[in-house]
């Protein structure tokens, strides 16, 4: 690989497209299909395969699959869903599309996933209050697996369903095992978008082991429809006959997207290597910084999505303003990940503010993403890291 112009402008993540995915492509579209064809069954097959799931739906995009879970589980106005505040936005309005409500459990401050310590003490008082919530929605942030058999065991005290939001997290593995088989959880969900581990374009898709909860998945992605003479209220009239049997959604994944991905997936394997290698050398180079490094439990091997530093600010004299600010200046392009989803106007009008989860809004005032992705060649991670000391030893 040719080491781009040290002038280049680095982003903080890119897809990895190759001669195979551009012929994949290419192939669908000579073929007869563009939407509902072979490819998106086969793509759904080798997602679940490969997760150790028994059930895949594939979709446009991980909001849609988020949306598609909760309905699936029931969710509904009276009900409520808990998540980390410390995710994209979709992980919460999933829970405002189906008409609940939606509360956050802070993160723990060594992984910055949601807290299963935080969640158990938040349920033990909601469940005195009479207001337990129908979903958890975890979130592997940055590609790390949550508690999930701490997590698990408290929804059988409590009786609440779980949604793996495992947008970053896919080839990460929990125990030995796969992220995405769902053994702690009713259904989890991935993201396929340019940035993730593996890509579609945009897309997403949700794995289960339940059969029902499959079908009803895959109904309303597809507007509520049916063809299938089981599910239809009356006879058809004929072969052409269809039946909208709920108010569904036109969520569905084309066969392009299928194809990019189901030839991605054959390098999933590769992509998280080179993502947990990269990862090792950030944590070797920047060893010497004033920063705290992410930190990763053993019971887990992240996919790394993301590497997240937290600036010590009282070792440095530079806000977190000035260090983005100047990073972005030298073409490092960093970005954030996340401003927590209770500080957002929306959830303002709601009730929220700052003071209610500590830690998430710690960790707001201190976290910088870093690039990093497959192609990152170490000469510009090097420049990364150089840029980032300097701007860090400089005084205001």
């Amino acid at each position: 690989m040719t080491p781009p112009s040290p002038l280049s402008t680095i982003p903080y993540g890119k897809q990895n497209i190759c001669k195979e995915d551009v012929e994949a492509v290419l192939d669908v579209l000579h073929s007869d299909f563009l939407t509902q064809g072979p490819k998106v069954p086969e793509f759904e097959h080798a997602m679940a395969t490969v997760c150790g799931a028994a059930h895949g739906v594939a979709v446009n995009s991980a909001t849609s699959a988020l949306h598609l879970a909760c309905l699936a589980l029931g969710l509904g106005p009276g009900d409520t869903l808990w998540t980390s505040p410390i995710t994209f936005v979709a992980s919460a309005n999933c829970a405002l599309y189906c008409g609940a409500s939606v509360d956050f459990v802070d993160i723990d401050p060594a992984t910055w996933n949601l807290c299963p310590k935080a969640l158990a003490t938040k349920l033990e008082k909601a469940e005195k209050e009479n207001q337990l919530p129908k979903i958890v929605v975890p979130v592997h942030f940055c590609g790390q697996p949550c508690d999930m058999a701490a997590i698990h065991q408290l929804s059988l005290q409590y009786g609440f369903f779980i949604i793996e939001d495992a947008a970053h997290a896919t080839g990460a593995s929990y125990r030995k095992e796969t992220v995405g088989n769902c053994r702690f959880s009713d259904i989890t969900i991935f993201s396929f978008h340019p940035v993730k581990i593996i890509t579609t374009a945009e897309g997403g898709m949700a794995l289960t082991n339940h059969q029902d909860l499959a079908e009803r998945m895959a109904l309303l992605r597809s507007h509520g429809i049916t063809r299938d003479e089981k599910e239809m209220t009356q006879p058809p009239d004929g072969p052409w006959y269809y039946q909208q049997i709920a108010l569904g959604f036109n969520y569905r994944m084309t066969e392009i997207q299928a194809a990019l991905g189901i030839r991605q997936l054959d390098r999933l394997d590769a992509f998280v290597a080179k993502r947990r290698m990269l990862r090792q050398r950030y944590d070797n180079l920047l060893s010497h910084l004033p920063l705290r490094l992410p930190f990763c439990h053993g019971d887990c091997d992240s996919a790394w999505h993301l590497y997240v530093i937290r600036l010590q600010r009282e070792r440095i004299t530079k806000t977190r303003k000035d260090v983005f600010e100047a990073l972005r200046k030298e073409g490092i392009g960093v970005n954030l990940h996340y401003i927590p989803v209770h500080t957002q106007p929306c959830y303002r009008a709601m009730g929220f503010r700052e003071g209610l989860f500590p830690e998430a809004e710690r960790y707001y005032q201190e976290a910088i993403t870093l690039p990093l992705f497959p192609d990152l060649h170490e000469t510009d991670q090097n420049r990364v890291v150089n840029v980032l000391a300097r701007i860090l030893k400089q005084t205001p």
